[in-house]
């Protein structure tokens, strides 16, 4: 098949394409716009395939995109472009409004006349947050998003429903935990834990840090991405996490990397909290599990010394990027 990715040059998006590249036969049309966090040198592996061609292209910019797509010609759109800092959400909202919302609506409306499935990857985040005992999240959870970032997000999400019900689109909604692993931008908590680290500077954690997060390796959640392209229902969302099994606090997370790293656990300091930082996130994967057979592979040990192996080998993509005023925070 024809497949089209839009941000496949960002962490998760990356992650996809060198999967598909690696482990099928499809034809893959990268679209990407080359922001702040596209992850240059990512994809490099792959880009000598013949299967594999790139696009840079703003998903804001309709004309442009329609005319990619319409002479690409693909069977399945998987939609992950998108601007997903919340930090720097709240700082500057307007960015989050465009690319997540109006780029999607322009990719919808390039989808309609292209019989093209429409595979939405979204976030847990648009769920709101979780007490300590409330039950995990569910395709049947109420949206009830807390910052600009998952508000986007929640309007997304909304938007390839309407579109579904309205134009008859194809599509499938997929919602997935807090993921880590290779070539993720250096702001976000994961791989500025390990950097930091690295470095024995500082690391910082909002509050007391015991806000709670489902973490899954990035290569199960793009299996399981693949699976509901392939193989969901259409009209169908498909929640990805790890059911519990790897519910940590952020003190937590933030502990095993800085083990992991070999860091040291006195430079960890608390900062005032963020505004509207939801409490915890949880997600029950069981309708993935039961109606597209996904498991996650990967345990929570092997990821994150998977994770620091590939910090501590590849300084030579982090080191021009790694900005340690950014606050890589949870």
């Amino acid at each position: 098949m024809k497949v089209a990715i839009t941000g496949g040059l960002g962490f998760i998006g990356s992650d996809m394409v060198r999967y598909l590249i690696s482990e099928s036969s499809h034809e893959l049309l990268n679209i990407d716009s080359k922001t702040y966090a596209a992850t240059e040198g990512s994809v490099r592996q792959v880009q000598w395939s013949p299967r594999y061609s790139e696009a840079n292209v703003d998903i804001c910019d309709a004309e442009t995109v329609s005319r990619v797509l319409s002479e690409f010609g693909p069977d399945i759109i998987i939609h992950m472009a998108a601007e997903s800092h919340v930090d720097r959400s709240i700082d500057g909202p307007g960015q989050f409004i465009q690319t997540n919302i109006i780029g999607t609506y322009n990719l919808l409306q390039a989808a309609l006349g292209l019989g093209a499935r429409f595979v939405h990857v979204s976030t847990d985040e648009v769920f709101g947050s979780l007490g300590t005992d409330d039950p995990a999240f569910t395709e049947q959870s109420p949206y009830d998003p807390h910052s600009p970032y998952s508000a986007s997000k929640a309007a997304s999400d909304h938007l390839v429903r309407a579109w579904g019900d309205t134009y008859g689109l194809d599509y499938v909604i997929t919602n997935c935990s807090n993921n880590f692993g290779p070539f993720q931008f250096p702001e976000k908590l994961v791989p500025s834990t390990i950097i930091k680290a690295f470095r024995r500077m500082p690391v910082d954690v909002y509050g007391t840090g015991d806000n709670v997060r489902d973490w899954i390796y990035v290569r199960d959640h793009v299996r399981g991405v693949l699976m509901a392209a392939e193989s969901g229902g259409s009209g169908e969302t498909y929640l990805f996490g790890t059911s519990g099994v790897n519910e940590l606090t952020n003190l937590e997370m933030i502990s095993a990397l800085m083990d992991a790293a070999e860091g040291d656990p006195s430079l960890i300091r608390f900062v005032e909290d963020r505004p509207g930082h939801d409490h915890r996130y949880g997600i029950l994967a069981s309708k993935a599990r039961r109606e597209l057979g996904w498991e996650p592979l990967w345990s929570f040990h092997d990821a994150v010394e998977e994770t620091v192996a590939f910090y501590r080998n590849s300084e030579w993509w982090w080191g021009p990027l790694f900005d340690g005023d950014r606050l890589g925070l949870a």
